[in-house]
């Protein structure tokens, strides 16, 4: 019997994908076989992600927002490197303050990026994987898609635009041979997240009590359900949204 998740023919980009959730993401693609390109602002980032995933992974320094460059980054990657199978919408924004203290540009911005060019970035992948009629975007949404949490309210009201955004290009492109999905990760491990929990042991210990999986979750295991959802194993799963959160969104 055949691996259940082959990724070997997969040409997958990965936005913002040299740290953190992208890069574990980037990190189980390319293991699976496919060819990854990773995008983000800092190019000693990807170069290191690069240096980390062998030869496989390729990288273009490209700034997500800016979105009149979009078509000719995905032209130049379909050119040089082969068509797009899979497009992971992973770069994101995140600002944390209490509502009523968020200003419209901060708010903008936020939203600017985490969904205006998300969306931008996917039309412009379309274009080239309709005429094929394959391919498979996944955005990565948030916990706070599903429900509140205090002081995002940029951040929430993005991430809860990708669910909508997944649901309605399911329902447009899918009988066309392109799936749509979103993955909500739930608390994930980081060097961010560990300092914030170091000065907060309630609230970390808060957390876990309503988690039934009782731990924190980790890029690797978000990397896993990416690479599940662009597989043919998920070939009659689209406009999904996938919690992989140990069972957070539903604990109590």
């Amino acid at each position: 019997m055949e691996p259940i998740i082959d990724l070997k023919d997969q040409i997958v980009l990965i936005t913002g994908g040299g740290t953190g959730i992208g890069f574990g993401i980037a990190e189980q693609m390319t293991g699976q076989g496919a060819k990854v390109i990773l995008t983000g602002r800092r190019e000693s980032v990807l170069l290191e992600a690069k240096n980390k995933l062998g030869e496989n992974c390729f990288y273009r320094v490209n700034d997500i927002t800016d979105k009149k460059k979009h078509h000719g980054l995905i032209r130049e990657i379909e050119s040089n490197i082969g068509p797009i199978t899979t497009l992971v919408n992973n770069a994101g924004l995140h600002a944390k303050k209490p509502s009523v203290d968020i200003t419209d540009e901060e708010f903008e911005q936020v939203m600017n990026t985490n969904t205006n060019a998300v969306f931008s970035l996917t039309r412009e992948a379309l274009r080239f994987m309709l005429p094929r009629k394959k391919g498979n975007v996944i955005f990565i949404s948030s916990m706070t898609a599903i429900y509140g949490l205090p002081q995002v309210v940029a951040y929430s009201s993005s991430k809860s635009a990708l669910l909508g955004m997944t649901r309605t290009l399911a329902m447009e492109y899918s009988s066309l041979g392109i799936r749509f999905n979103a993955v909500a990760p739930g608390f994930i491990e980081s060097r961010m997240f560990r300092k914030i929990m170091e000065k907060d042991p309630e609230r970390e210990q808060r957390i876990l009590r309503r988690t039934p999986a009782g731990r924190f979750g980790t890029p690797e295991d978000v990397g896993k359900a990416v690479a599940f959802l662009a597989s043919d194993a998920a070939s009659f799963i689209t406009g999904i949204c996938l919690p992989v959160d140990g069972g957070n969104s539903i604990g109590f």
